[in-house]
């Protein structure tokens, strides 16, 4: 068996959706990495010197060092989730177990559905600052899920209108990738003269890719927005699919260990985290609105 590339990369990260897109897509490539927790309830990720990995102030992001021609290391960065996988994918995947050989159609649909996920379902992190609107006092970009997690997690008002809007949002979402997986489930029957793929289906082609990291990353958050996932029977076991992966499984415990799902499973420990979590995303909020507001 090949043994992994040596490589020098440092991911900073967090326990969110968007940080175990990236420690998920690094242990399936089986890439050495050292973690850097960024406490983010202590806003970590907006000190100075993080911001010049990422001026954007949110996690993940990685520096990976690589030989310059001068014999000296090279130290580049790269945030945000999507853009992290496709490099990562680039420089470390030639055998295409996460995507496909560059300009194949394959390839772009992969591309089509990451930036599905970035702009439609993932919420760009908008649940560990959302930002003030007129209408609902958090800012909109298309962050559906994140939205729904807010307004039914964290924020100090229960605006009902808020947490209809985007759990049907989210469910329609849902909707889209749960057709999307019948309809490759369709098309690899075909192919295989009408029996069905053990191993699928899958958003794109025969394989899981980094589409399917992205969006599975939020959709296995789905008990924090109070979404049920179980009357989408494809999408729950291309859900439970992934979850048993075992690099799949080390990459959900990257920086900590993953709990979210056990916590939720008793009203306690349910309201537990959301108290935990509600207090620093509003204190975030507070201190965006006070510079930027």
């Amino acid at each position: 068996m090949t043994s992994p590339p040596r490589t020098d990369i440092i991911l900073y990260t967090s326990g969110t959706p968007n940080g175990q897109k990236a420690s998920i897509t690094l242990e399936e490539l089986g890439l050495h990495y050292e973690v850097k927790n960024i406490d983010i309830s202590k806003n970590v990720q907006k000190e100075s010197w993080f911001l010049r990995i990422n001026p954007n102030g949110r996690i993940p992001a990685i520096v990976h060092k690589t030989p310059a021609p001068n014999g000296q290391a090279r130290a580049k960065r790269i945030f945000e989730s999507g853009a992290l996988m496709l490099y990562l994918c680039q420089r470390y995947d030639p055998k295409n177990q996460l995507n496909y050989p560059y300009d194949t159609d394959e390839y772009w649909e992969v591309v089509e559905w990451l930036v599905w996920m970035q702009s439609g379902l993932g919420p760009m992190q908008a649940s560990q600052k959302p930002r003030r609107t007129p209408l609902l006092g958090v800012h909109n970009k298309n962050l559906q899920q994140g939205q729904a997690n807010h307004f039914y997690r964290y924020a100090p008002e229960k605006i009902e209108y808020g947490i209809k809007r985007y759990q049907t949002e989210t469910r329609r979402l849902y909707q889209v990738l749960e057709d999307r997986l019948a309809e490759q489930q369709q098309a690899q029957k075909a192919a295989a003269g009408g029996n069905s793929n053990e191993d699928g289906p899958w958003i794109v082609g025969d394989r899981m890719t980094i589409a399917d990291i992205a969006d599975f990353a939020w959709v296995n958050w789905a008990e924090r927005a109070g979404i049920d996932v179980k009357p989408f029977e494809l999408l729950n076991q291309w859900l439970n699919r992934i979850n048993e992966r075992s690099a799949v499984k080390r990459g959900l415990d990257v920086p900590e260990p993953f709990m979210m799902k056990e916590k939720l499973k008793s009203k306690e420990g349910e309201e537990e985290y959301a108290l935990h979590h509600s207090r620093w995303v509003m204190k975030g909020q507070e201190a965006d609105q006070k510079k930027h507001g």
